[in-house]
């Protein structure tokens, strides 16, 4: 029997987590690759399939924001130097408002574009905004420049579990991949 008295995250919030991530790393990966084809029906299906993804994105991340108010993080490991944990809470705040803003801003471009959001084909997302096109131009940025920082963030969110697990060899990594849960002694 288990004598490790540390808080680890609950199912749901390790399902989403990885729902999530799965859907933003594929929807970045996606939006790289699509954003400078042809204008063809194929491109503008994607476009749908892209918005599809950012809209359950943003509900995912709505989500796991009602359940972190409700579960509040694990604390980091007592052996973490202060400066890592003020980045570490600094870069999980970031995260949380790339999640909302890479959607809302895209929903913004796309308003602006004048192509309206039906979600999955069925449920029709109100343009936030009228046609404009020098708007959409700056939008596009606006949108490729947030996703861009959500990338980049993801990355580096990433190696940090990564150097918790392979270098520092504590429970950070574990706490979000239960297979890798460390031994009671630790």
């Amino acid at each position: 029997m288990s004598t490790r008295t540390r808080a680890d995250y609950t199912p749901i919030a390790i399902g989403l987590h990885w729902v999530a991530a799965i859907l933003i790393a594929g929807n970045l990966a996606f939006g790289l690759y699509m954003v400078d084809l042809v204008l063809t029906p194929a491109k503008l299906q994607y476009y749908s399939w892209h918005k599809w993804a950012g809209v359950t994105i943003f509900l995912l991340s709505g989500a796991r924001l009602l359940g972190r108010l409700g579960h509040p993080a694990p604390a980091l490991p007592d052996t973490m130097p202060a400066w890592q944990r003020l980045a570490a809470n600094a870069s999980h705040q970031v995260l949380y408002l790339l999640f909302f803003a890479a959607p809302v801003t895209g929903w913004l471009f796309s308003s602006a574009a004048g192509f309206q959001t039906v979600y999955f084909g069925v449920v029709p997302i109100p343009d936030l905004l009228e046609k404009n096109k020098e708007l959409a131009d700056v939008l596009r940025i606006v949108h490729r420049s947030v996703t861009y920082a959500l990338a980049t963030l993801v990355v580096l969110h990433s190696a940090a579990a990564i150097k918790h697990q392979l270098v520092d060899r504590d429970d950070v990594l574990s706490r979000m991949l239960p297979f890798l849960k460390p031994g009671p002694d630790r």
